[in-house]
């Protein structure tokens, strides 16, 4: 699929803090998203896994300012430390498993990740979201949680491929708790549960269940599986209750900081940028300079990071 780097900037590894980035029309009639990038991250640490978001109906439309008001960008904002590249895009109306798909594609092409740690949570739309994505994607998905959803699509037999966490209130009058157990009985006639934790709190609404987005627990437990796992076992160690949750916005770090670099529509593309080779540069020195990263350099050029630069040749940086 044709790929538009318009503008989202991709600000790599000399930076010393965390980053922010919104990414607006980086894929063709795809979502616009944040991505997260955390501090450590550069071209040659090991990858790191990947956390999608997917928001409720709340938060859609156009203005992913939107984003910042709940759930895992919210959680970063108020020092959470998330060691993971954390990915939360934008729908206008209901989320299409493909289109969410084309995301982390765009964010494992451009940097590097661990495939083996796709973890996605959502809660409302997003809970549906979560479902029909990781149902359609099993093989993909190391683990999921989905809080007061459902599912919207046919084939959920998926889902018993992957550990996963339902979450429901039982007096939810927004999304009914009958849609989870839908969701529920449905993988029960599939065959195995064994990957299933279905929890339901006692006399919680709606609202207050996104306050797991805020728990060091909800992450801890999400990074307690990869998709190398014998068996891609659930770990059962872990509690989401109530009294956790009421107490979801203690202990953060209030030291912890990033920097938010974000994007205007007005902005002109560059899409075609070269850079000439001179004396003394390599590869990660034009990466800097540019903007960009030693990948995807190698990518647009059609090279190796071990390959010698010429003086004078024409290198592509976007």
């Amino acid at each position: 699929m044709k790929r538009l780097l318009i503008f989202c900037f991709i600000l790599l590894p000399m930076f010393a803090s965390a980053q922010l980035i919104a990414c607006r029309d980086s894929i063709q009639d795809g979502y616009n998203f944040w991505l997260y990038v955390p501090e450590d991250y550069n071209d040659t640490v090991a990858d790191k896994p990947v956390v999608m978001f997917l928001h409720g109906k709340s938060l859609c439309g156009k203005n992913l300012a939107n984003l910042l008001r709940y759930g895992s960008i919210d959680a970063l904002k108020r020092g959470r430390e998330i060691d993971a590249f954390v990915v939360a895009p934008q729908t206008q109306n209901t989320w299409k498993p493909d289109k969410v798909w084309e995301v982390y594609d765009w964010v494992k092409t451009n940097y590097n990740v661990d495939t083996c740690r796709l973890y996605v949570l959502g809660m409302s739309l997003g809970g549906y979201g979560t479902i029909n994505f990781t149902a359609t994607y099993p093989d993909k998905v190391a683990a999921a949680m989905a809080l007061c959803g459902g599912a919207s699509i046919d084939s959920l037999c998926g889902l018993t491929e992957v550990p996963l966490w339902i979450i429901h209130g039982t007096a939810d009058k927004d999304v009914p708790i009958k849609y989870s157990e839908k969701v529920v009985n449905t993988m029960i006639q599939c065959g195995d549960t064994s990957r299933l934790i279905f929890d339901k709190l006692p006399r919680e609404g709606h609202s207050h269940l996104a306050r797991a987005f805020y728990l060091e627990s909800t992450y801890e437990w999400l990074f307690k599986h990869n998709l190398n796992d014998s068996l891609r076992p659930v770990n059962r160690d872990y509690t989401i209750s109530s009294a956790i949750m009421a107490k979801a916005y203690d202990n953060f770090n209030k030291d912890f900081t990033f920097q938010v670099i974000d994007s205007f529509p007005h902005q002109k593309p560059d899409v075609h940028k070269f850079h000439i080779v001179k004396k003394g540069d390599t590869l990660s020195k034009i990466a800097v300079e540019h903007g960009t990263t030693v990948t995807i350099l190698c990518r647009l050029n059609n090279m190796k990071k071990t390959d010698i630069l010429r003086i004078g040749r024409k290198i592509r940086v976007r």
